[in-house]
């Protein structure tokens, strides 16, 4: 048994919680986890493209984190969520279930295709320290029985944590408003069905993810304003961006009314960047795999001024809006600008609940309690372990690694530019995200030191991990590098 496993299992024994406070000082927890919603879509982070005053308030009313970071894409985040544990970790750095690329230039390592029922949650330590637990919306963490992309089913919450699992919307999450009415119509009955206790409750939306859809009244304004059908700030989305934020705004006002407001801590969180751009995925779905060039098929909503977009390890596809109110606890309009990832909620959310994972569990996250009152936290550094091809948004195997403002992005060996371009060979970029948060300056061929200092950090926690770095492909085939296949070939 690997050690990546024994920590991923390690669950199975987790020790009952310290004593906590006085219960009525622990918080309600209301986690709203959205989907491929980028940073500068907010009014709050600057965006002037739709109105968001719900959202807005929330910052204004709590903590708004500048430098709140995730994965590039969402089953990583997820997992890191839950367990509180990296994706190198866990090996949960891949979308699922099962798609690969097996014969490009790189190996990309196996990954794990569920998270286990052994698996220690978030959940899970909360149920422990007296929490009613409820789940509404995306899973993404199993392909299997337990449940699937769209939702968890009500047998397996029980395995993940969940006392209580919404069922699934009228119809597909694709159509109408992608259920976000529904799930917030089941958070309020969730929190009224739990009065006289602390609950967790995970409100994990569809949206912003493709397909795009909005109610029609709103897509109708937004084209009566000019907004175009498709492409950048179309009315479709810039419609689920406004229904998103009125759906935050009726859960503010239902804890308000059920005077919940000063006992519960919100969380807001997208689970990757917002899709500046996805690459027409035919070349590489459905003909024979050999290109030099992608070409761009879809436009949404750019994350300017960060640069790249969902499944890059750029600052657009990791840095995404984050907003926290807890009134008992958090500063009321304060701007965070330490670095934070999604590893780090877990050890958060036990410590106001009075919470613990399992003896000798790892945490690859720390507690940001001290940030929350204006405090601060030692300097650390934070990784990304993205070893996959995934053309769609030009992802190549890859890690980073930032400490301070200057960030590495390690290519394993090959990428595509901006321009949709392949470059064939190991890549090392270098950026100075405080004077160049649009990484549009690559300072690695004047700063050998520093590169070197940094990539042997982000070595050291791969090996700690026991994370593989991807090398030459035996199975590579230059007819075919870039095919992609749900069919695992043959070992």
């Amino acid at each position: 048994m690997t050690r990546t496993l024994v920590a991923v299992l390690i669950g199975l024994a987790f020790a009952a919680p310290a004593p906590a406070a006085d219960p009525v000082a622990r918080p309600n927890v209301l986690f709203v986890l959205t989907d491929d919603q980028g940073w500068p879509s907010l009014g709050c982070y600057g965006g002037t493209k739709v109105p968001t005053p719900h959202l807005d308030r929330l910052a204004a009313d709590g903590v708004r984190f500048t430098r709140a970071y995730v994965t590039p894409q969402c089953t990583p985040t997820r997992a890191a969520l839950l367990t509180g544990q990296h994706p190198a970790r866990t090996r949960m750095w891949h979308v699922i279930p099962w798609y690969g690329y097996p014969w490009a230039p790189v190996a990309e390592p196996a990954y794990r295709e569920h998270l286990p029922r052994a698996a220690f949650t978030l959940a899970k330590g909360l149920k422990a320290a007296g929490y009613a637990t409820g789940i509404a919306g995306k899973w993404h963490l199993t392909a299997n029985d337990d449940g699937n992309y769209v939702r968890l089913t009500a047998d397996g919450g029980r395995h993940y944590g969940f006392d209580h699992v919404a069922p699934p919307g009228p119809v597909s999450p694709n159509e109408g408003d992608k259920h976000v009415e529904h799930y917030t119509d089941e958070a309020e009955k969730f929190i009224d069905a739990n009065k006289g206790r602390p609950w967790f409750f995970y409100l994990t939306h569809h949206t912003l993810h493709g397909k795009v859809s909005a109610p029609t009244g709103l897509v109708k304004k937004y084209r009566a304003q000019g907004a175009p059908e498709a492409g950048h700030f179309n009315a479709t989305y810039l419609a689920a961006i406004e229904h998103l934020d009125s759906s935050v705004g009726r859960l503010l006002a239902a804890l308000d009314k059920r005077k919940l407001r000063d006992d519960t801590l919100v969380v807001f969180l997208s689970d990757n960047g917002g899709v500046g751009r996805q690459y027409d995925p035919a070349p590489f779905t459905k003909g024979g795999g050999k290109l030099d060039r992608l070409t761009v098929g879809l436009r949404e909503y750019p994350n300017d001024p960060l640069r790249g977009e969902k499944g890059t390890l750029y600052e657009g596809g990791i840095r995404v809006p984050c907003l926290v109110r807890w009134p008992r606890a958090a500063k009321a309009g304060l701007v965070c600008d330490t670095p934070v990832q999604a590893t780090d909620w877990l050890p958060t959310l036990f410590e106001a609940a009075g919470a613990k994972p399992p003896e000798g569990y790892p945490l690859d996250g720390r507690s940001l309690a001290p940030l929350l009152s204006g405090g601060s936290l030692p300097e650390r550094s934070l990784y990304w372990y993205a070893p996959l091809y995934d053309l769609r948004w030009g992802a190549t195997p890859a890690a980073a690694v930032r400490r301070g403002h200057y960030k590495l992005v390690e290519h394993f060996g090959d990428s595509f530019d901006d321009a949709g371009r392949y470059r064939p060979g190991n890549r090392l970029e270098l950026y100075d995200l405080k004077t160049d948060p649009g990484e549009a300056t690559d300072l690695a061929a004047k700063a050998p030191d520093r590169v070197k200092a940094l990539r042997d950090d982000l070595h050291t926690f791969l090996k700690s991990v026991n994370a593989e770095i991807p090398g030459a492909n035996p199975r590579h085939d230059r007819a075919r590098p870039f095919l992609e296949t749900r069919q695992k070939p043959a070992d």
